[in-house]
């Protein structure tokens, strides 16, 4: 198949995302935005035993990546003054017996110290289980139904990890509850909020906020999930699935283009007021990260604001300068599991990917995909 003219402009780019292709992963789509303008490629393959490759405008399932659009909602909210980050949580979702020390502000940065409702892996290496997300039991179940309530209930049914404001712990739960502050605040369901603030103004038309639907809206790469039985390693299409177990810490579809456009338009500051996205772009000490992004060292000096999201056979990285003039998102598909296998795999590759685009060439340190 012979290159498109995007990819003969900037080899580099192209073999970069060529070399990623590889045991386990099975392709992948980049989109890079910057001083040189745009270039789109894709390598490896759309779907085991094709020859077909990716679309460089295929939808795909955006995993954590979707706290950065909750969070600018929530931002939105406030500097609309119908919330303020210093509200205890509490006041305004008052059924759940929250710590009414847990503000708004704790959820947005994971530091409110509540139970995360797929688990906790202390540093110790011990594991607290949450719901069920991995191995053949998740591939049997994977199109059930999950309520946001559920999943709060579950985790306050769990110890807090800490006090409220105490430390930093990444918590999917936050998110959940975000989700849930937003609906009663406005009265609309998260997903018609996003749409009515986020992405009829950006003309985001291949984004979807999925409730309960498995389906991706055509074109899409696959994903692939393994696990053995019977003494027998089997791997799974798990492309179709009922997101609602990550609910809004996870469960949004989009592609390069609209992820490009949303994280232009947050960081070069057309969607908050700069003094609520510079508090967004604030990073707590412990692990960099400000209200629904981190913020990180870039390769080549100064800073990029990126949030990364791993689901099930996708992983996603979104990357972009403070001002938002220079972007890098891209889509990997890969042959996912319970042990996670490919994620030292998968840091090396956001380092390579970042350092091409941010640091020409320069190796990067990797915030991994949650």
């Amino acid at each position: 198949m012979s290159a498109t003219p995007a990819e003969q402009d900037r080899p580099e780019l192209q073999k970069v995302i060529q070399d990623v292709v590889g045991p386990g992963f099975v392709g992948i789509q980049m989109r890079v935005n910057d001083e040189r303008g745009e270039w789109a490629g894709s390598a490896g393959v759309r779907e085991l035993g094709s020859p077909e490759k990716p679309p460089t405008d295929g939808h795909f399932r955006i995993g954590s990546n979707t706290k950065t659009f909750t969070a600018t909602v929530v931002l939105q909210l406030v500097a609309e003054g119908r919330l303020g980050l210093g509200d205890p949580v509490a006041d305004h979702l008052p059924g759940f017996g929250l710590d009414r020390r847990i503000t708004v502000r704790m959820l947005l940065q994971h530091t409110s110290g509540i139970f995360n409702f797929t688990g906790e892996y202390h540093e110790d290496g011990t594991v607290v289980p949450g719901i069920t997300w991995a191995g053949r039991e998740w591939v049997e179940s994977r199109f059930r139904t999950y309520r946001p309530e559920e999943l709060v209930e579950l985790s306050l049914s769990r110890p807090a990890r800490f006090e409220p404001g105490a430390d930093w712990s990444y918590a999917n739960t936050n998110y959940v509850l975000a989700r849930l502050l937003v609906e009663k605040v406005t009265g609309h369901s998260l997903a018609e909020e996003m749409r009515r603030s986020l992405l009829g103004p950006l003309g985001l038309t291949g984004t979807v906020v999925p409730t309960t639907g498995p389906e991706l809206p055509e074109p899409h790469a696959h994903a692939y999930y393994r696990y053995e039985e019977d003494g027998e390693e089997r791997t799974v299409d798990v492309t179709r699935q009922n997101p609602s177990w990550i609910s809004s810490g996870g469960d949004m579809v989009s592609t390069t283009r609209d992820l490009h456009v949303f994280v232009s338009a947050l960081l070069g500051g057309r969607l908050l007021p700069a003094p609520l996205l510079a508090e967004m772009c604030a990073p707590h000490p412990k692990a960099g990260y400000g209200l629904g992004v981190f913020v990180q060292e870039a390769p080549g000096g100064g800073t990029v604001v990126t949030h990364n999201g791993g689901l099930a056979g996708y992983a996603t990285l979104m990357y972009g300068t403070p001002d938002g003039s220079r972007t890098m998102v891209a889509s990997l598909t890969y042959v996912d599991d319970a042990g996670m296998s490919l994620a030292g795999e998968f840091q090396e590759v956001t380092r390579r990917l970042v350092g091409e685009v941010f640091g020409g060439g320069r190796d990067a340190a990797a915030e991994p995909a949650r």
